[in-house]
C-alpha cells in the first residue's frame, strides 16, 4: 500500500510525545510501537475471510496499519480513540477504517450502532495498568459483551511494568473474564521491550 504511513515516523513520534505530555495516563507511551511488534500483534488474525475487528486506542496507527495490511479488504474495522488528533490522523491515512472519537467505555454502543456484533477480534493499545479502575471495568464489560465465543482480545504490557501490581491485577481480571490465561509472546524488537498477550474468549455455558 504505497504512501501509507506506518505510524513510526518522525511526525508520528512528535505527535505521540505531545499528546503523552498532555495526558500520560491515557496515551501511555512516548514512542510508537515498532513495525515488528505491530506485525506480531496481528499475526493471529485469519486472512481468508472478512472479519469484524475493533482497535482500542490506535494512536498514530502502527497497529491499524498492520491490521489493514493483513486482513481481508472486506473486513469491517472500527478504531476508537478519544484523542481527536489521532482520530484525524488515522482517518486521513487509512480511509477504509471507521475511526471514531470516543471513549472505549462506549464499545458496546458503538459496535451495536454499526451492527458489528459479535466481534471476531479486538486489538488494544490502551494503557490498562494506568487507567482508573472503574473505567477499566467498563471497558472490560464492553469487551465481554461484544466478543464472540472463540474470538480474541490482544493487548501488550511493557516488560518493565509487567510485574507491577496494576499489570498483574489486569491480567488476573482479564483471565477470569475470558475463561483462561493469555498466550504470551515477548517482543524485543521494540522500545521498550513488551509482552504481547492474547486471550481467547470462552463464553460461560
Amino acid at each position: 500500500m504505497s504512501g501509507t504511513s506506518h505510524g513510526t515516523g518522525l511526525r508520528e513520534h512528535a505527535m505521540l510525545v505531545g499528546r503523552f505530555l498532555r495526558s500520560p495516563s491515557t496515551v501511555g507511551a512516548v514512542a510508537a510501537s515498532s513495525r515488528a511488534m505491530a506485525r506480531r500483534m496481528v499475526a493471529h488474525l485469519p486472512t481468508g475471510k472478512p472479519l469484524n475487528i475493533v482497535e482500542l486506542g490506535p494512536g498514530t496507527g502502527p497497529f491499524t496499519n498492520a491490521i489493514v495490511q493483513r486482513v481481508d479488504p472486506k473486513s469491517h474495522i472500527l478504531a476508537i480513540d478519544r484523542e481527536a488528533t489521532f482520530v484525524e490522523w488515522v482517518r486521513e491515512r487509512w480511509p477504509s477504517v471507521d475511526c471514531v472519537c470516543a471513549s472505549a467505555v462506549d464499545l458496546a454502543r458503538l459496535v451495536g450502532e454499526r451492527g458489528m456484533a459479535p466481534l471476531d477480534h479486538i486489538i488494544s493499545g490502551l494503557p490498562f495498568a494506568s487507567l482508573p479502575i472503574d473505567e477499566t471495568q467498563k471497558i472490560l464489560d464492553g469487551i465481554q459483551a461484544t466478543l464472540r465465543p472463540g474470538g480474541t482480545f490482544t493487548t501488550f504490557q511493557y516488560l518493565h511494568g509487567y510485574g507491577m501490581r496494576g499489570g498483574r491485577v489486569f491480567r488476573r481480571t482479564m483471565s477470569e473474564r475470558m475463561g483462561g490465561p493469555p498466550h504470551r509472546r515477548l517482543v524485543m524488537m521494540n522500545f521498550p521491550f513488551a509482552f504481547i498477550l492474547t486471550w481467547k474468549f470462552k463464553a460461560a455455558r
